[in-house]
């Protein structure tokens, strides 16, 4: 069985997802792409960074793969079947035991998906399993112990606390950005190399689609349902959601969100991006 996602596929869940492109989540990886490469997208969910991918790698081959049978026929469908993308392709699979060969993929990314999986270890090395010898591996997470934000409402202070139980409580590690290196460390990854970026919410449309898509995630997702298991009533919830408006009705409103992030070989050295010395 796969492990559990905290967060559901609620509408409010995938508004967020989408908004994720390779220029705002995988710069970190994108020196390192060149045409013609062949490319895996674990957790690809919506599939916005995949689509991405294909277009940077064209003609090469691009792979999203996703535990969600629905989110995977979704995906395709926008981005292969109505976007005539040839080289892109979806597919359902368990990250644990992925459906290919050793060393089948140039790359194999992972976007926030290692915080939300029990064995964050094993499937690095099965990432690195997949990417061989001469693959790159890249993953990038969240660490939701690091996120700030201004004005200090309490009911976010709440949220956070709220978070960060309910996580641990249904699979993984929210602070997992401060763990990647550990982490690659110990499944065996060679040249790892670790690096930091950001996401920040502060203008008017930033604050209003952000607040906006926590005050209902908290209310109506697959969050609020883990939070109303471990104890959280509607009125807390609620009391989160009203702090999520109010935050983003805030003129001085800004959050920062920080992010870990890794890129590895299964074993030896890495060269530079695009073969620079």
């Amino acid at each position: 069985m796969p492990d559990a996602y905290t967060h559901g596929h609620h509408e409010s869940v995938l508004r967020s997802h989408r908004w994720r492109t390779a220029e705002n989540s995988a710069g970190y990886v994108l020196p390192w792409l060149r045409p013609g490469m062949s490319v895996l997208d674990v957790g690809s969910g919506p599939g916005t960074i995949t689509a991405d991918f294909a277009d940077l790698v064209a003609p090469g081959r691009v792979v999203g793969v996703d535990a969600s049978a629905d989110v995977v026929a979704q995906a395709a469908a926008e981005h292969v079947g109505a976007a005539g993308r040839e080289g892109l392709s979806f597919e359902v699979a368990d990250a644990y035991r992925l459906p290919f060969r050793d060393g089948e993929f140039d790359v194999v990314h992972a976007h926030q998906v290692l915080q939300h999986v029990e064995r964050p270890v094993d499937m690095l090395r099965e990432l690195g399993r997949v990417a061989g010898a001469e693959g790159l591996v890249a993953a990038r997470d969240v660490d939701y112990e690091g996120v700030i934000w201004y004005p200090r409402i309490p009911a976010l202070d709440d949220w956070l606390a709220l978070y960060l139980r309910t996580h641990r409580s249904v699979a993984g590690e929210p602070a997992a950005g401060r763990r990647l290196k550990a982490w690659a460390r110990e499944a065996g990854l060679g040249d790892i190399r670790s690096t930091a970026s950001l996401w920040l919410f502060e203008n008017d449309d930033d604050r209003a689609w952000w607040g906006g898509m926590w005050a209902d995630r908290v209310l109506q997702s697959a969050f609020a349902e883990e939070a109303r298991a471990i104890g959280a009533d509607d009125a807390r919830l609620q009391r989160i959601s009203d702090g999520w408006r109010e935050w983003a009705a805030a003129g001085d409103g800004w959050l920062l969100m920080p992010h870990g992030e890794i890129l590895a070989r299964g074993r030896g050295p890495a060269e530079s991006p695009r073969g620079e010395s």
